[in-house]
């Protein structure tokens, strides 16, 4: 890895090009280094991921209202959208927005967490989108569409590890915008120029506050990742087109950093892949097993333990106070530091449910499980004795659990916590977990196996049988494909299933 110092420079000093983050993300795309096998086989299970997770929120209302405006823009050859016909085409930059929020919307997929935050699987369905519009210029297969995706990866993943975003209450999706313009770049074989422009433009264009996910959380959580592939998509066709980017984007004394992120006197330290190195970023990504925000994956775990060893705890008339010491991002993001009413209210909305972790933690503790439909159900949040046990949770930021969230040692890397229960009678029981059961390094880490039985768990009910097998066999020779078998990364459902939710208008 080559580190490279990024600091805000002034007009005057008219840096040159090869000195800007810009272009060395283009640089670090238009490598045709070859991807490891290693790399292939996790772009493999996170296909399959991404097409676990939209296909179970098919029918909920913002993939409803995605999947109309994009079918409200066919095209010829177009893209795939998920839950239709692989016939019906799209154009590309739509199907990659309704592809996107069916992807984010159960928050459910795979996630990467360092100085920033971020969900590197939102980069497959912009990429995916437009191989399968460009196939019939040219000789795109499976193969180029791996390099493309590990070039995602690679590239969200080096920005998230050296730029804070969310300090600065800008949304994570604005690491989201680049990356995903440079992995279509990869996937196109397009030129430095290209795509140093494309990203410049995607960035540009992504930038946003996190008032998305605070406070009442909207249908726009899931809308946010799919908007900056949508923008994406764009940033590329004008770069070949010839058109430009604001430049110096990052380092500008107008740019992103000066009046974004940490200001004109800020310096960044951003370590990218060499000439010839291998992009391996994917291998330090990881997937989720509950449909909620990753730091609470771990203390869904430690809650179903805690609640079978000592069923007590699940009864409120005989607790008195669960205090859950954790990182600061936990606390002050999906805890009780985050001071957001919302996060105790038995009506709030499932997109705010899912980054409160009292009420995670309560439900969990109480089932002693988590099912992403049934643990959000309205009946479910306001069940009595659940909005009781509920309102005693609290957490509390525990300098240990910082350090160790921040750690770059994977042996220290930690999302979870420990609880504190305190019951009525005096006694305290007291249990911790460091990793979700799921991560790579946890109890039970996600391999090919898991990644199929979750497609298929979340698929019952929703894809016919043959549809399943179908898409698993098609996905599972991702990097042998050839172009027109990509159109076969996708799922079709029942025409009844879709057709048994309202389709609401818009202007389209």
């Amino acid at each position: 890895m080559i580190t490279h110092d990024v600091r805000v420079r002034p007009s005057a000093a008219q840096l040159p090009r090869e000195h800007q983050l810009a272009w060395q993300l283009a640089r670090v795309a238009e490598d045709p280094v070859a991807v490891t096998e290693e790399v292939t086989d996790m772009v493999i299970n996170r296909v399959i991921d991404n097409a676990a997770v939209a296909t179970a929120a098919l029918v909920r209302d913002p993939v409803v209202a995605a999947r109309a405006q994009a079918l409200a823009h066919p095209y010829r050859p177009g893209a795939t959208v998920l839950g239709t016909d692989p016939g019906t085409r799209a154009s590309p930059e739509w199907a990659a927005w309704a592809n996107g929020v069916a992807v984010r919307e159960l928050d459910f997929h795979d996630t990467f967490l360092a100085a920033e935050y971020s969900h590197p699987g939102d980069n497959v369905p912009p990429i995916l989108a437009v191989a399968q519009h460009l196939v019939e210029r040219g000789e795109l297969t499976g193969a180029d569409l791996v390099r493309g995706i590990a070039t995602g990866y690679e590239i969200q993943v080096d920005l998230v590890r050296a730029i804070s975003l969310h300090r600065h209450k800008i949304d994570h999706v604005a690491h989201l915008g680049p990356s995903a313009a440079a992995g279509i770049g990869t996937l196109l074989g397009l030129g430095r120029e290209t795509i140093f422009h494309a990203v410049g433009q995607a960035l540009h264009t992504t930038t946003a506050t996190r008032q998305s996910r605070k406070g009442e959380i909207s249908t726009w959580k899931a809308y946010a990742p799919a908007f900056a592939g949508k923008v994406a998509v764009e940033a590329v066709d004008r770069a070949m087109r010839g058109q430009t980017s604001p430049t110096p984007i990052y380092e500008g004394e107008d740019g992103v950093i000066a009046w974004l992120l940490d200001g004109p006197d800020a310096a960044y330290q951003v370590a990218l892949p060499g000439p010839g190195e291998p992009k391996l970023a994917i291998l330090d990504t990881y997937t989720k097993e509950h449909s909620a925000e990753y730091q609470a994956q771990a203390l869904i775990d430690l809650a179903r333990r805690l609640g079978a060893q000592h069923p007590e705890v699940r009864d409120p008339a005989q607790v008195a106070s669960i205090v859950i010491h954790t990182s600061h991002h936990t606390h002050h993001v999906i805890g009780s530091g985050a001071k957001d009413p919302q996060k105790y209210s038995p009506t709030a909305s499932r997109e705010t449910l899912d980054h409160s972790v009292p009420y995670i933690f309560a439900v969990a503790l109480q089932d002693g499980a988590w099912h992403h439909v049934d643990s959000y159900a309205p009946e479910r949040a306001q069940r009595p004795d659940t909005v009781e046990l509920w309102q005693s949770v609290t957490t509390t930021e525990d300098p240990a659990w910082t350090r160790r969230y921040h750690a770059t040692d994977p042996a220290e890397k930690a999302f979870g916590g420990r609880v504190e229960i305190t019951l009525r009678d005096g006694r305290r029981i007291e249990g911790e977990l460091a990793l979700p059961d799921a991560h790579p390094a946890g109890a039970r880490p996600f391999a090919r196996e898991q990644y199929v039985t979750k497609f298929r768990t979340l698929a019952d009910g929703v894809l016919g049988p043959a549809e399943v097998e179908r898409f698993l066999d098609v996905a599972q020779r991702l990097p042998e494909l050839s172009g027109q078998e990509l159109g076969g990364l996708t799922v079709r459902a029942p025409a009844e299933l879709l057709a048994s939710v309202a389709h609401p208008e818009g202007i389209f």
